[in-house]
C-alpha cells in the first residue's frame, strides 16, 4: 500500500508540482470583517517578477498573439514565451499587473488560479491537438478587458469555446476564482481531449462556473469543488453547452439513472491526500461545528506515519463553500497560507526521526527541525513527503473595497519566494510602477537587490538552526508586517484627499508608499540576513 502512494511522488516533475500546489481562498463581502471581497492564489509559475503593463489603444481590426510559457522566465520582461496564435484585439486595453498568473488590473477584478485533476480521456497537449488557450493567457485578456468577474467569465469561456483549452500543468484542468468588489465565482474548465480542432464546430472547453454566495468562504485545493449545477438560476451558475454530454458519451453519467448530475464527481479522478488535506484543514478551522470532521489531530509522533489506519475520505462532504462562524481577515487567510499543518499528522516537523537526546537523556526535537525539509533531509530521515499549505513560490491575497475608489480599493498583497518566511506587501491598484526589486528575479544568478533573492537568502540560511532561527525571522517580519496593516488607514484617507482634487496625484502617491513598501522589504530581509549567518554561522555550531 505505501509503493503505490508514492507512485506519484516518483514522478513528479517541476509541472506537475505546481499543478498539485496551488491554494485559493475566497471571501464574499458579508463574510469579511471589513466588507471587502477577497480572492488569493499560493505558488504560482516560475515568472514571479511582478510588473505594471499598462492599458493601450490600438488600431481597428488589429491582431493580438497568444502566447505559451507565460508561467516561465523567458529573458526580458517583455518575453512572454512562445507566440502560438493570435485572436483580434480590442481597441482599449486596461492596465494589469502582470506575472505568470496575472492577478489584477486597475478596475479591481482579480483572479486566482488553482490547477485541478482532470481524467486520462480529457488530457490534451500542444501534440495532440489544436487548443491553444492556456488558463493564464485567457486571465490576461480578461484583465486587459473587463471590468467585473461575470465579465471576465464571459470572456474567457468564449476563448475557451473558440479557440481551445490548451493545459499548461500537468496536463490538468483548472480552476479560476474571479472576484470584483461585490462578488465572487469559481469558475472550472476541463479540456475536451485530443484532436479537437476549430473547424469541428465542437466546443474547445467543457466549463461550469458558480457564484460564492456573499457570506460564505470557499477554498479550491487543487481540486474541482464545483457540484450540482442549476442553470434555471443564472445569477449563481453558468456552464458550457456540453457540460453533461461529454460525460454522458464517456459513460460517466448515466441521465437515466434518476440521480442528479455532480459536476465534481464526473469530471474529477481519484480524490488525492493532497488535496482532501487542504479541505479538511480549511473547514475544520472555519467552520469548526458544520459537521464532524475526520479526526486529523496529532496525539503522538507516530500517529502520521501510520499509512494503515489513515483514510482519504469521500469529496462529497466538503460543501462548494461555508458560512464561516467568524468573519475572516485578510490575516486570517495570509496565516492559513502560512499553515505548515502544525499539529496535525501531516505534520512535517513531528516526525520521530527529527528527536535527540538532550543532556538529561530526554528526547527532545532536534534544532534542525523544519517544516520544509529537502529532499536529500527527506530521504535521510524517512519523512513522509506530505503537502503544506505553504509551498513558496509566490502568491497573493486580493482584497476588493468597493466603497473606494478603485485605484485606492484594490490592494493586491503580495509574497516572494516563501510565504512562510515572506512579508505580504500591499500594492495599491492605482500604483503606476513597481519597484525594481520585486521585477528583479533571475534564478541562475543571485542578486542582492532583489526581493526574491533577498527572502530566499534568509529562508536557506534558517537551515543553519531552524528551530531558533526561524524566532529571529519573525522577531523582525511580523512587526513590519503588522505596520504594514497599521498604516493602510492612513494611506487610504491621504490617497482619498488626493483623489478627489486629482486621480493622476492619487496615483502617483500610491505608487510611491507601495514601492518604500518594497525596497523596506529588502532592507529588513538584508539585515535578517546578516544577523542569521553572524550568530549561526558553522563557525559557531562545535565540533
Amino acid at each position: 500500500m505505501k509503493k503505490l502512494l508514492l507512485i506519484p511522488l516518483l514522478v513528479c516533475t517541476a509541472i506537475w508540482q505546481h499543478a498539485s500546489a496551488c491554494t485559493d481562498i475566497v471571501a464574499g463581502k458579508k463574510a469579511t470583517v471589513d466588507g471587502s471581497v477577497i480572492t488569493s492564489h499560493t505558488y504560482g509559475g516560475n515568472d514571479t517578477r511582478i510588473r505594471v503593463v499598462h492599458g493601450q489603444k490600438f488600431p481597428l481590426g488589429s491582431m493580438t498573439p497568444v502566447y505559451y510559457g507565460l508561467q516561465e522566465i523567458n529573458g526580458s520582461l517583455n518575453n512572454y514565451g512562445e507566440v502560438i496564435g493570435e485572436i483580434p484585439q480590442v481597441e482599449q486595453t486596461y492596465t494589469y499587473f502582470h506575472s505568470a498568473y496575472s492577478h489584477t488590473n486597475e478596475f479591481q477584478l482579480a483572479i486566482a488560479e488553482s490547477t485541478l485533476s482532470q481524467k486520462d480521456e480529457l488530457q490534451v497537449d500542444r501534440e495532440t491537438g489544436k487548443q491553444i488557450m492556456t488558463v493564464e493567457q485567457a486571465q490576461i485578456f480578461a484583465l486587459q478587458r473587463c471590468r467585473t468577474a461575470r465579465g471576465a467569465i464571459q470572456l474567457i469561456t468564449s476563448l475557451m469555446d473558440q479557440y481551445g483549452f490548451l493545459p499548461s500543468c500537468g496536463p490538468e484542468s483548472e480552476a479560476l476564482c474571479i472576484a470584483d468588489p461585490n462578488e465572487v465565482w469559481v469558475l472550472e474548465i476541463v479540456a475536451v481531449g485530443k484532436n479537437w480542432t476549430p473547424e469541428s464546430g465542437k466546443s474547445g472547453a467543457i466549463w461550469a462556473a458558480q457564484r460564492v454566495p456573499d457570506d460564505h468562504i470557499a477554498i479550491v485545493p487543487n481540486w474541482s469543488i464545483i457540484k450540482e449545477i442549476d442553470l434555471s438560476k443564472p445569477e449563481w451558475f453558468m456552464a458550457s453547452e456540453n457540460y453533461q454530454q461529454v460525460a454522458i458519451d464517456h459513460g460517466w453519467y448515466n441521465p437515466d439513472s434518476g440521480k442528479p448530475f455532480i459536476w465534481q464527481e464526473a469530471y474529477s479522478p481519484c480524490f488525492r491526500e493532497w488535496a482532501s488535506g487542504r479541505f479538511w484543514l480549511f473547514y475544520s478551522q472555519f467552520a469548526p461545528n458544520l459537521k464532524q470532521w475526520p479526526d486529523r489531530k496529532l496525539s503522538d509522533p507516530f500517529k502520521g506515519q501510520d499509512a494503515y489506519h489513515q483514510y482519504v475520505e469521500d469529496v462529497s462532504i466538503y460543501p462548494f463553500s461555508v458560512k464561516p462562524e467568524k468573519k475572516i481577515s485578510v490575516q486570517d487567510i495570509m496565516a492559513f497560507q502560512r499553515s505548515t499543518f502544525e499539529g496535525t499528522i501531516y505534520d512535517k516537523t513531528s516526525d520521530p526521526d527529527w528527536y535527540v537526546p538532550n543532556k538529561e537523556g530526554k528526547l527532545v526535537k532536534s534544532p534542525l527541525t523544519t517544516p520544509f525539509p529537502t529532499t536529500a533531509m527527506r530521504e535521510l530521515l524517512d519523512i513522509t513527503n506530505r503537502r503544506n499549505v505553504s509551498k513558496g513560490n509566490y502568491g497573493m491575497i486580493c482584497q476588493l473595497r468597493s466603497w473606494l475608489p478603485d485605484a485606492i480599493g484594490g490592494v493586491y498583497w503580495v509574497f516572494q519566494d516563501n510565504q512562510f518566511t515572506s512579508p505580504y506587501v500591499p500594492i495599491y491598484a492605482g500604483t503606476q510602477e513597481i519597484h525594481e526589486s520585486y521585477k528583479n528575479y533571475d534564478p541562475e544568478h543571485y542578486n542582492p537587490a532583489s526581493a526574491r533573492w533577498a527572502i530566499d537568502f534568509v529562508d536557506n540560511l534558517m537551515y543553519l538552526r531552524w528551530q531558533d532561527a526561524v524566532k529571529d525571522m519573525q522577531e523582525y517580519r511580523d512587526p513590519f508586517q503588522q505596520t504594514l496593516f497599521d498604516n493602510m488607514e492612513a494611506t487610504d484617507k491621504k490617497a482619498k484627499e488626493l483623489y478627489d482634487i486629482s486621480p493622476k496625484k492619487a496615483k502617483e502617491f500610491l505608487t510611491q508608499k507601495s514601492n518604500e513598501n518594497m525596497q523596506s522589504v529588502v532592507d529588513l530581509f538584508t539585515k535578517i540576513r546578516d544577523l542569521l549567518i553572524t550568530k549561526y554561522t558553522n563557525n559557531k555550531q562545535g565540533s
